[in-house]
This record gives structure tokens, C-alpha cells and sequence, in this order.
């Protein structure tokens, strides 16, 4: 299903289309529909506005995003509508996709299969190679080149080449631009580790986590340690790849084997399981995960740096974050979380419109505001220090710091080669729920599992 960037353009400009090419089914910001009725009336609402529009002077685009309001979507609200109001051409309009990137890929799927799509996406790092063997997109370099041609090194004068390679997919092309950037760190409730009597507050290793979550239970009653557990696999490789484990491994030129059941995974994994079943950890939902913390009934929180405005905008007590702890004689691994942006825009008004919004999206200005109503890292390499971007900031906001001092310990964010990218997903998540939900041990769960996967990927 893929076509590459100048058979794109060539349809585009041949056929001259009008714009409005997935002008449909858009439902406003991080607004969240309470039932499908709802949903249905939302996005018929925004259909009837869209095509409006359209056929008016503006055009106008979709952005699709994975950003919850506790996540980043109260940003993404602001920067679209800053830039509606700065132009008189382009109008944007953002559809929130729950479940974070697995589930916009398959909303992303059904559109498709409807002949619509949206004009600019998040695509999770984990589907770099999934998203490009099966939609079709334009290359982010082909974009400038067409139409920003006086502006044709813009990636190359503003992204790092390590940054820029982690929207490269296994065929060596640059799918889109990273955007955002995040690991994970470990949020700690150090009042609740007082009220516990444990001195150590800035725990450094998985063992010493155990330790102290085994303490606040005994010591409170509430619980030491959650993990998310949302609809991707990223905090959990984090665990595995720092215990020495590797999801997977390149076999040869193009051929691959999952990995993660060796003894290194299986311990890190039933490690974890092991203080689900003794109650001093928590498996539920990311969402209620994350308000267990804030609402003090919780002690250690792993996840994303993203996540930093959240804590720090809701929690009661004195919260700080540590580096991703690791495992004794290991070396931490974090994987990289976050997005990159590609353009899946197919006539060339939307491809002009989703460019625009796009370089506006990595603006110094819009970069600072997108790390400070986020945590994500900037992926731009001049925000930090830029007077109007982050230099004032993150001296302010220590919280960021230990994300970006642990950015030399940064991994790809596995990718699935072939066709194998949504199922080996769901079978992690799968394999996940059953170890943490005590049905099967981490040997076993994993072990079917890695076989499982392994039938899918190219010999």
C-alpha cells in the first residue's frame, strides 16, 4: 500500500484535487465522548463544520493525536489554536485517538479503508516499519523540497542525525521527524517513604524499588510501585532491556528473532509479577495508575517524563523523579517513548497545509510550550538554551532533569519488521496481563509468546 513521495505528488498535481481530503470524522482536542451516541453526534457535528470549510477559502486539515488532557492535550489545544488564528488560510482541526499509538493505527486502518486520511499523525516509534509498509505518506524531505524549497536544509540545520534516525525505518527511510521525545523515570512520593520510616528516597536500582515498595505496604497499607500499562509494550521493554534481556535481534541482512524470553527477561518480568501478587504493586489502568500516585495512595510511579506537568500540577506532597533505576550489574537501557510526525495528506493542498502546520509545530516557541505543557524532551537541538525557548525553564523545573541526563542511555523503541507490527503488540500486551494477572508464570507467558512472534517475522 505504500507509495512513495513522488508518485504522490505527481497524482496531486496531475489530478489537481480539491482540498478537503480527510476533512471528516474529527472530533475537537482531547475532548473525550462518554458513550457512542456522543461520539456519533461529535463527530457528526465536526463533519458538517469540516466540509464547510473546505469548500470555503480555508483548508482544512486534520492533525491526529494520542495525547489525553492529563498527557499533552491541553497543549496540543493551545498550538492548534494559536495557529488557526495566525493564518487565514489553513484551519486545523485535532482528533484525539485513545489507547494511545496502537489504537490510532487502527483507527488509522478503518479510515483508510473508507479512501480517507487524515493529513499529518502521531506515529508511535514502535511502528515505524509497520506504518511505512502500509500507508501511504509523504517523506518529510520530499515536503520541503515542493513546498518550502527556500528552506530545503530545515532538517538537517535543526535535528541532530541520531535524532533524525530514529524515524528512519529498517529500509534506511526518513519517515517523519521526531517530535516527541520521553523515557521513563520513576516519580517517588517522599512523604509517603517517610511516613513508611525508608530513608531512601532515590532508589537506583529495581531491587532496592522492591525493597521499599515491600516496606510501604507493610508500613501503610498503600501501595509502593505502579508500571504503566498502557496500549504499548515500552515501559516493559524498558525493564527487560536494562535486566540484559533484548526484545529483538537482528539475525541477518533482513531477517530477525524475538528474544525477550531469556533468563534476563523472565527475571525481570516475574520480578515485577512478584510484587503484583504480594500487594505491593499495583496492575490496573495508566489513568488510574497515575491518580493512585497523586492522590498519595501510591509511592513510586514509572512512567514517562511526559507525565511531569501532571505530577507536578496534582500532587499534594513533596514529589520528585530519579533516573530509571537499574538492575545490580546491569547497565540501564531506556527506550525511546514518544512520536514522530509524518504526513499522510494525498492531494497537494493538504500536503502544502499539513507541511505549514507542521514546521509551525517545530518552531523554538512551539517546541518550549509543547515541552512545558508536556515533559517531553525537545527533539529540536537549539530549545534548550534559545532565550525563547527552555533555558529558564528547566532550570526551574528540576524534574526534567534526570530524563535528560539518562538520554545517553536512550534506545530505539522496538520495531516490528514486515507486516508483524500490531500483532506482536497485542500479543505482548496479551502476555503482559496473564503474567501480571498471575495465570501464567513469566517463563511460560513469555515463552509462548516469543514463539508466538517469531512465526510472524520474515525468516
Amino acid at each position: 500500500m505504500k507509495k512513495k513521495m513522488t508518485q504522490l505528488l505527481a497524482l496531486a498535481l496531475s489530478a489537481g484535487m480539491l482540498a478537503g481530503c480527510g476533512s471528516t470524522a474529527a472530533t475537537t482536542g482531547t475532548e473525550q465522548q462518554s458513550s457512542n451516541e456522543e461520539a456519533e453526534t461529535a463527530t457528526k457535528d465536526a463533519t458538517d463544520k469540516d466540509t464547510s470549510k473546505s469548500s470555503g477559502e480555508k483548508t482544512v486539515i486534520e492533525y491526529w493525536h494520542c495525547n489525553a488532557e492529563t498527557q499533552g492535550g491541553l497543549t496540543v489545544d493551545e498550538l492548534v489554536k494559536n495557529f488557526n488564528e495566525s493564518n487565514d488560510h489553513i484551519e486545523v482541526v485535532a482528533k484525539y485517538n485513545p489507547d494511545m499509538y496502537k489504537g490510532l493505527m487502527q483507527n488509522l486502518q478503518a479510515e483508510t479503508a473508507t479512501g480517507n486520511t487524515p493529513a499529518l499523525v502521531q506515529i508511535g516509534w514502535a511502528f515505524v516499519d509497520y506504518f511505512s509498509n502500509n500507508f501511504a505518506y509523504v517523506s518529510p524531505q520530499d515536503a520541503i523540497d515542493t513546498y518550502d524549497a527556500e528552506d530545503k536544509t530545515f532538517l538537517t540545520d535543526n535535528f541532530l542525525p541520531n535524532i533524525l534516525d530514529l524515524a528512519v525505518n529498517s529500509s534506511g527511510e526518513q519517515v517523519g521527524i521526531p517530535y516527541s521525545l520521553s523515557t521513563p523515570v520513576l516519580y517517588v512520593n517522599t512523604d509517603l517513604l517517610s511516613e513508611a520510616g525508608v530513608e531512601n528516597t532515590e532508589p537506583a536500582t529495581w531491587e532496592e524499588v522492591q525493597e521499599i515498595a515491600a516496606q510501604v505496604k507493610e508500613n501503610t497499607g498503600k501501595y509502593g510501585l505502579y508500571v504503566q500499562e498502557p496500549e504499548d509494550f515500552w515501559a516493559q521493554q524498558a525493564l527487560i532491556e536494562s535486566a540484559g534481556g533484548k526484545l529483538l535481534t537482528q539475525t541477518g541482512d533482513n531477517t530477525y528473532e524475538a528474544t525477550f524470553a531469556s533468563e534476563e527477561g523472565i527475571h525481570a518480568m516475574q520480578t515485577y509479577a512478584d510484587m503484583v501478587a504480594d500487594g505491593s504493586a499495583l496492575h490496573i489502568g495508566w489513568e488510574e495508575g497515575a491518580q493512585s500516585f497523586v492522590d498519595g495512595n501510591c509511592a513510586m510511579l514509572y512512567t514517562t517524563i511526559a507525565r511531569r506537568a501532571y505530577v507536578q500540577e496534582n500532587a499534594k506532597f513533596n514529589a520528585i523523579s530519579v533516573k530509571s533505576p537499574e538492575w545490580e550489574g546491569q547497565t540501564r537501557q531506556v527506550p525511546a517513548g514518544g512520536c514522530f510526525l509524518a504526513i499522510t495528506a494525498q492531494d497537494k493542498d493538504q500536503i502544502a497545509a499539513a507541511w505549514e502546520f507542521e514546521k509551525y509545530l517545530y518552531s523554538v516557541e512551539s517546541m518550549a510550550a509543547w515541552t512545558k505543557g508536556t515533559g517531553y524532551v525537545p527533539p529540536r537541538k537549539d530549545v534548550a538554551d534559545a532565550e525563547n525557548g527552555l533555558k529558564d525553564f528547566l532550570a526551574e523545573n528540576t524534574m526534567m532533569t534526570p530524563a535528560i541526563e539518562q538520554m545517553e542511555d536512550v534506545v530505539k523503541w522496538t520495531a516490528w519488521p514486515g507486516d508483524a507490527g500490531l500483532t506482536a503488540e497485542q500479543t505482548l500486551l496479551d502476555m503482559r496481563d496473564q503474567i501480571l494477572g498471575g495465570e501464567v508464570s513469566a517463563e511460560e507467558g513469555m515463552t509462548k509468546a516469543q514463539d508466538d512472534i517469531n512465526a510472524l517475522l520474515p525468516q
